[in-house]
């Protein structure tokens, strides 16, 4: 039978241990005492690719066209925002506040294979939607691949609808 030492604060570093486990995973990475005092939150986003674009859709519920900017430079998208906490009147007395508000920043970086030229946004409904069209080098195209007889096996769909 071996015997056990007593360790009067393995409890406490177990309990430690699993508050920071607790905080590290639930809150963003770079938060700090300044977002907390502002209320910062980041905005939902979506990102998706079809055959000619890549769209980024973020939602930001009861927000104004004013109240957000897009840009992009050497091939990064950035979302600026922030969203205010208004009170309707002074004598309202709230329960509950669970929407977040304050400054919010997101940046993604874009592929060399999307246009920044021809990016077009749209918000709607609290929605904003961002689409990067692929620059046509990038495309997916069909070869043209001959037998050893010579005949053609596949054909670029895209080269027969651009000569029409």
């Amino acid at each position: 039978m071996s015997i056990i030492k007593y360790d009067p604060f393995r409890e406490l570093k177990g309990l430690q241990d699993d508050m920071n486990r607790l905080f590290m995973t639930n809150f963003p990475r770079g938060f700090n005492d300044e977002e907390m005092a502002s209320g910062g939150w980041t905005p939902n986003v979506d990102i998706y690719e079809s055959e000619d674009e890549i769209v980024l859709e973020a939602e930001l519920p009861g927000m104004k066209r004013e109240d957000f900017e897009v840009s992009i430079e050497n091939n990064v998208v950035t979302l600026k925002g922030s969203r205010k906490f208004e009170k309707k009147e002074e004598n309202d007395n709230y329960h509950r506040v669970e929407r977040s508000y304050g400054t919010f920043t997101r940046s993604f970086s874009l592929p060399r294979s999307v246009s920044a030229e021809d990016t077009k946004a749209d918000f709607t409904n609290g929605v904003l939607r961002v689409s990067l069209p692929k620059k046509e080098e990038a495309k997916a195209r069909k070869i043209e691949v001959t037998g050893e007889s010579g005949d053609v096996k596949a054909i670029d769909t895209e080269a027969k609808a651009s000569s029409a």
